[in-house]
């Protein structure tokens, strides 16, 4: 049975951090080396979950309020600082230009509207301030996509699906589902392009060396990208 995200998934998420070390060993301070919060200034954390991000921020000494449209996980992530309740990309609540800098992590590849959320957070940031998305790679939420080894001498290939095409792919999630909604990265960076970011910077991160050496298949993909990283200003 489907429920809604705060009832079926917020206790999966909470329980997905606690237990994997990918998220607070790589992706976090992925996050944070692109968005390099400085002293002061005013984030707005997107899709803030249980906090983590939040926390790491603000222990830069910056100014961080967060949103998520679970309020289980908002009140969570109230204990790093303000959160709204929202529903992305609706940022209508925000005060135009009031905001330093933006950061998105494993939200963007759940909306059915990308577009959107990148024109919201240019409404929000002022002129000259930072947005950083941090989000399961295009290769990776193709539906149908993922790796195929071939069974005469163990190489791992990959399978892109239709990569070109935007499409949508679900996955079990605690008691729920999650909806991963596929562009190519092209797509994506067309899309910030349109809404007046300029990007500075685009990592695109493989399976972190501790995942690699614990899992022969993990490692056999070294080379194919799980995570896109970018980091872009505003005009």
């Amino acid at each position: 049975m489907t429920l809604p995200w705060d009832d079926a998934v917020a206790d999966w998420w909470v329980a997905e951090v606690a237990t994997d070390p990918v998220y607070s060993e790589e992706v976090v301070p992925l996050a944070v080396e692109l968005l390099d919060p400085l002293p002061g200034l005013r984030y707005l954390d997107l899709g803030c979950g249980e906090g983590e991000l939040m926390r790491a921020v603000a222990g830069r000494g910056a100014r961080v309020v967060g949103c998520d449209l679970s309020e289980r996980l908002a009140r969570r992530a109230a204990a790093a600082g303000p959160v709204a309740v929202c529903r992305l990309p609706d940022l209508g609540w925000v005060r135009p230009g009031a905001l330093d800098g933006a950061v998105a992590v494993l939200v963007m590849e759940h909306l059915p509207d990308s577009a959107t959320l990148f024109a919201a957070a240019a409404a929000a940031v002022g002129a000259g301030g930072v947005l950083v998305v941090v989000a399961n790679h295009p290769a990776y939420t193709a539906p149908g996509s993922g790796p195929l080894v071939d069974p005469d001498d163990g190489e791992v290939l990959w399978r892109w699906g239709p990569y070109m095409e935007e499409g949508t792919s679900t996955e079990p999630a605690g008691e729920g589902t999650v909806t991963f909604h596929h562009r190519s990265l092209g797509r994506l960076l067309s899309q910030a392009a349109a809404a007046g970011w300029c990007l500075e910077r685009l990592v695109e991160h493989g399976v972190g060396e501790k995942r690699a050496a614990a899992d022969p298949l993990l490692a056999a993909q070294r080379q194919i990208p799980r995570l896109l990283a970018a980091r872009w200003r505003r005009n």
